[in-house]
């Protein structure tokens, strides 16, 4: 396991506000997307919740199933604290890899990057097996290449190859309603579990 999947260095990070990838706001396109969902019942899973901002808007939307998880305990606590008003999320502390459930959606925001590029194809299994049949994944991945990681960046030919043997490709394509600083930075992506 790398530095940047060991829990001490995501809990540092959190310890010492080193979070760059905190929008403290749902990110734009996750909104959007959301906003055009009419099934409140949907199961749906956020991995790397960090702080939680898109369950926390889902669930102010009515969603009644929300779960998330993080790897690191520092941000689970923080996120157990201020969610603890609402009644239909679960919040949990675990290994996105070793955790196990079934969920019609999961929204992906900033962890993918997060995890090492070595790790990719072991996302891709897992996503497909969380997902139950006709599942969906939803979000945004970088488009660009970064110097200093995390974030670990990609390309869409990149992301192409690693997700079209696994998942129908519904979408992907460069995100229009990005923040100004990852403007043109983004790939909103939409694939569905392949039922082969």
């Amino acid at each position: 396991m790398t530095e940047f999947l060991s829990q001490d260095y995501w809990n540092i990070r959190y310890q010492t506000e080193e979070t760059g990838w905190d929008l403290k706001t749902i990110s734009p396109p996750l909104k959007s997307y959301i906003d055009q969902l009419t099934n409140k019942n949907l199961r749906i899973l956020i991995p790397g919740c960090g702080s939680g901002y898109e369950a926390e808007y889902l669930l102010k939307q009515g969603f009644k199933d929300v779960t998330v998880i993080d790897f690191a305990p520092l941000a689970v606590q923080k996120m157990q604290m201020y969610m603890s008003d609402y009644l239909n999320i679960k919040i949990i502390c675990a290994d996105f890899f070793t955790y196990t459930g079934k969920y019609d959606l999961i929204l992906e925001q900033t962890f993918f990057c997060a995890i090492d590029p070595s790790f990719r194809t072991n996302y891709v299994q897992k996503m497909s097996e969380l997902l139950k049949e006709n599942g969906k994944v939803v979000g945004l991945f970088f488009g660009v290449q970064f110097l200093n990681n995390p974030p670990f960046g990609g390309s869409q030919e990149e992301y192409l190859t690693l997700f079209s043997n696994t998942f129908n490709i519904t979408l992907l394509e460069p995100c229009y309603n990005s923040i100004k600083p990852r403007q043109g930075n983004e790939l909103f992506f939409n694939f569905s579990k392949n039922g082969k």
